[in-house]
């Protein structure tokens, strides 16, 4: 961290009235404390960091600003993309930050048909997509499911994930923050609730835990309420070490999990990287909804109650919505 911070400018944000100018996104627009509403100077409120540029040495910084070292095997939790035209995280921009960690990229089967419906199409979507040229991948739940509690789950008091979740040590949950036709976005909490669900527990999560097989469509508040229960019992899980970093670029209205996305109509936002996985989806959250562009992708969060997601995994404890800003420079 020592060697980080020498490098490295470092502006603690949020501690003041305002920032006015201090934050630019990668878009160009500038940022006063006041559009983001949730970036607080309380003591003791999780740290987000930020970044404007997107870039691999970017991802690799935005790792070592947050001050760990991830012990054991890793797994880098990412979507692998639906297919090439899908909006996953490139290659390129991915494999110095995965190297950094010696990682291996992790990711479940989908509970909807597509191209990663089984093993064998999944890993075949990932090399096609490029990413078994960055590392190996592991299909979490090729041999099926394990279980993790959830203390003080709304709607599930179990989430079934992959059982390979038992293998890591630590994870580096790679988010790239979208939106989503049935969540309204796509976070961090998403990638550890439905994408580390096995394909039976993704239904399970879908129908808000009344079933463990059938459509995955059900009601929508107890989805989005199960997805924060799920993705509590990951964080509770891993415990320190788990980390968050989102990739705010190609803010499609759609999700990686759709293979003919609508193309984005906003400008690219920037990095961010937490320890807490609910702070990074409100300072997410709060960035877009700061944005002069994002009226796609904020119709598309509402008509889906999508922040409902982020009021349920306050009351379960996931972490904490109000956070401390620390924009992170060359």
């Amino acid at each position: 961290m020592k060697r980080l911070l020498s490098i490295l400018s470092v502006l603690l944000l949020c501690t003041s009235a305002a920032f006015a100018g201090a934050l630019t996104t990668n878009g160009g627009v500038k940022l006063d404390s006041s559009d983001l509403p949730h970036c607080t100077g309380e003591t003791g409120a999780p740290v987000v960091y930020y970044t404007a540029d997107i870039s691999p040495e970017s991802l690799v910084r935005m790792y070592e600003a947050l001050g760990v070292d991830l012990p054991g095997r890793v797994g880098v939790k990412m979507s692998t993309g639906e297919s090439t035209r899908s909006n996953y995280l490139r290659p390129e921009l991915i494999a110095d930050l995965v190297h950094r960690v010696n990682g291996t990229l992790v990711e479940c089967n989908t509970a909807y048909g597509g191209s990663r419906a089984s093993t064998a199409m999944h890993r075949q979507q990932a090399r096609d997509n490029g990413l078994l040229e960055v590392a190996e991948l592991d299909i979490l739940d090729e041999e099926g499911s394990m279980e993790l509690p959830v203390a003080g789950g709304q709607r599930i008091q179990v989430d079934y994930v992959g059982s390979h979740f038992a293998n890591y040590d630590s994870f580096l949950v790679l988010t790239h923050f979208k939106g989503h036709a049935m969540a309204g976005f796509g976070g961090a909490i998403k990638n550890i609730s439905i994408g580390f669900g096995s394909s039976m527990g993704k239904v399970w999560i879908h129908s808000g835990g009344t079933r463990q097989q059938g459509s995955i469509w059900g009601a929508q508040d107890p989805f989005l309420e199960a997805m924060a229960d799920a993705a509590k019992g990951v964080s509770d899980a891993m415990g320190e070490n788990i980390v968050y970093i989102s990739v705010l670029n190609r803010l499609s209205v759609d999700c990686d999990c759709d293979g003919s996305p609508a193309e984005p109509d906003m400008h690219d936002i920037g990095i961010l990287a937490s320890r807490d996985p609910l702070a990074i989806d409100q300072a997410a959250i709060d960035l877009v909804y700061a944005m002069p562009d994002s009226g796609s992708l904020i119709r598309r969060i509402e008509s889906r109650n999508g922040l409902h997601t982020l009021e349920a995994g306050e009351q379960i404890g996931l972490g904490r919505r109000d956070y401390q800003l620390t924009v992170v420079g060359d």
